[in-house]
């Protein structure tokens, strides 16, 4: 390793972001609201105009709200109704919409158009003085010293004019093709598909309405189709041997033939089309140093699950809280390694889960595929087999079991480490209705569960981490504000359902809204100490937030 520049005296710490798609600007929108002071670079001039992502579930959606985003992408989707799945000959095998409540409060799944996303992302970092964005420049050679990274950029015609910044930290947002894991040396185990080859095609002035996709498993030709706003449509064909290569020209006659069954098409109204294969693949780490991978950089999946952005959307929600702690003084290192700890696990599982709806549903094997339709109907008729199915209980457990999280005896354990609902509350004198999270603010959150006065003082002293301070009412009750603490009650049953086991308990949750601990008033000690490794001694209970405008659905 060469000698170490010369460190910047007094200058703010630095988070450099590599790659402005919809994680690198999703991650750059999250750091700006807390405060962080970020530099985005990204080799293309402008934002993509390429349609890929097409999909993003209730938790993206809750990430979004988190930087105030959800009312600026609101306009660009079209909020969904889950997944119809057909089976041999094209018939309807069942319609997958989730529980049917929005326990994040945003719709279970919803279609997009990735070119208008990645303009509302960009569009919204110019509310932050403290975020830079430059197009038009590329990672060249990262190195790495105890307390910075001195990242080389190159810019202008040809890439010649070079400079260097230094960062507190980098986070590598930059695609398959990751310029950042490279030079970290960072391999990717797992397997690609080069003999699944499948044609994507994004077309305009389609007649289809519907707010669910449809994967139709018919062995004769498998076929995803994914309607979006304003008259696009997506339509998926899985390819047989000698159609199409994979990054060949697509020729407008096999566009036209796959499309007939579906709509008459002119080439005016192909947006885009493309013969792919697909890869199954998870770094090795997604931390080196004070180096993160995120999104596609750190981990590709088979499309058939409709995680890939999601999951990338789940890295940067883990990530840069943590990474604002760090910043500010409240967490130390060993924080940022739960990064890794946390999310490796459940982005191996998602990957797991797509490769084996791929397997399933898009099978081409008919024999297989009679006996998956069998399979379905038979678990239809009965409620617990139509639950598995139409709420997708077989997703992988998304629990996170170690990092940045303490379980403890007692009931309401199956919460820890799971993400905090969020229905709709009542709050203040005046019985205001709001979003759970729009109360919490950025920060941690304690919820105490029907507490005393006296419960909450020994909590108060217990020493956990800098929180605000929620007094949750349960029962046909209005909550009432009791100095520093905010308080809420139940709107429509939501949240007393979800709560009303735990009368006496407290949930600490963090800025991510993972709840990170379920315990009584005489545990708070033994999780104070548990997160002491973490982060530093504690505070005082924040006062009640400002409400910001929630959007009622």
């Amino acid at each position: 390793m060469t000698t170490p520049p010369s460190a910047s005296s007094g200058a703010t710490p630095l988070v450099l972001v590599v790659g402005a798609g919809p994680v690198g600007l999703t991650a750059a929108n999250l750091l700006g609201a807390l405060g962080v002071r970020v530099l985005v670079v990204e080799r293309h001039t402008t934002t993509s105009d390429d349609a890929k992502a097409i999909s993003l579930d209730d938790e993206s959606l809750r990430t979004l709200q988190l930087a105030d985003l959800d009312v600026a992408v609101y306009p660009i989707i079209v909020p969904g109704t889950g997944t119809r799945y057909f089976g041999v000959g094209g018939r309807p095998l069942v319609h997958v919409r989730g529980t049917g409540g929005r326990r994040h409060g945003h719709p279970f799944k919803s279609h997009f158009a990735q070119p208008d996303l990645e303009r509302v992302l960009r569009s919204a970092l110019d509310r932050f003085p403290h975020v830079d964005v430059r197009f038009g420049t590329r990672l060249v050679e990262l190195n790495q010293y105890p307390d910075r990274v001195w990242a080389t950029l190159a810019s202008g015609d040809g890439g010649r004019a070079t400079r260097q910044i230094e960062a507190a930290y980098v986070l590598g947002c930059d695609g398959g093709r990751s310029t950042v894991r490279e030079q970290l040396s960072v391999p990717l185990r797992g397997r690609s598909y080069p003999d699944d080859v499948w044609l994507v095609v994004d077309t305009l002035d389609d007649p289809h309405d519907e707010r669910y996709g449809m994967h139709v498993g018919d062995p004769a030709r498998p076929l995803v189709i994914v309607p979006g706003r304003a008259g696009r449509c997506r339509y998926e064909f899985r390819l047989r041997p000698g159609e199409c290569a994979p990054g060949a020209a697509v020729p407008f006659d096999l566009v036209r033939d796959l499309l007939r069954p579906h709509r008459d098409i002119t080439p005016e109204q192909i947006e885009r089309s493309v013969a792919y294969t697909f890869h199954a693949l998870l770094a090795d780490r997604m931390r080196d140093g004070r180096c993160f991978l995120l999104g596609d950089a750190a981990h590709m999946m088979p499309p058939f699950a409709g995680q890939g952005l999601n999951s990338g959307v789940r890295d940067a929600a883990n990530l840069c809280w943590k990474v604002a702690e760090v910043l500010a003084g409240r967490a130390g290192d060993a924080l940022l390694d739960t990064y890794d700890t946390e999310r490796r696990p459940h982005a191996q599982a998602m990957i797991d889960l797509s490769v084996r709806l791929g397997r399933v549903v898009m099978t081409t094997d008919s024999g297989r595929a009679r006996v998956r339709d069998m399979c379905v109907r038979a678990a239809l008729r009965s409620r617990r087999g139509r639950r598995y199915l139409t709420e997708m209980r077989y997703r992988p457990d998304t629990r996170v079991t170690t990092g940045a999280v303490v379980p403890t005896d007692g009931p309401g354990q199956a919460l820890t480490g799971t993400l905090l609902r969020q229905p709709f509350v009542l709050h203040g004198s005046g019985c205001t209705t709001t979003r759970l999270d729009d109360l919490l603010g950025p920060g941690w959150s304690l919820l105490g569960i029907g507490l005393s006065d006296d419960d909450w003082t020994a909590v108060t002293a217990a020493g956990l981490p800098d929180a605000r301070y929620v007094d949750v009412v349960l029962g046909d009750r209005a909550p009432r504000e009791r100095g520093r603490w905010a308080a809420v009650a139940d709107r429509d049953g939501a949240l007393d359902a979800y709560l009303a086991s735990l009368p006496g308990h407290l949930l600490l949750v963090r800025p991510d809204r993972l709840i990170a601990a379920v315990f009584t008033p005489g545990q708070a000690d033994h999780v104070a100490r548990a997160l002491a490794r973490l982060l530093p001694p504690p505070l005082v209970p924040q006062p009640p937030t400002a409400i910001r405008r929630s959007v009622i659905f």
